[in-house]
């Protein structure tokens, strides 16, 4: 992955993080909604195929999510 990508992806996730805290805090989305779009984000890359390259790619890309899933870091649990 190019450094831009690498940027563009980190750019993507904080900017997903925050309007998922925003979506919280003004009661939009309770967070049972906002950890299943995350388990579903995270399922779907732990299940894509493709060649052995991006099957790697797409488990890391599911541990990230999972660790924001159990870090809290998208949700403010009380």
């Amino acid at each position: 992955m190019s450094e831009n990508s690498t940027e563009a992806g980190m750019a993507a996730l904080t900017i997903c993080e925050a309007l998922l805290l925003a979506l919280n805090d003004a009661k939009v989305l309770p967070e049972r909604e906002i950890m299943g779009v995350l388990e579903d984000a995270a399922a779907t890359h732990e299940n894509a195929g493709g060649s052995e390259a991006e099957i790697v790619e797409h488990k890391s890309i599911a541990t990230l999510i999972n660790h924001i899933i159990f870090g809290g870091n998208s949700v403010r649990r009380k």
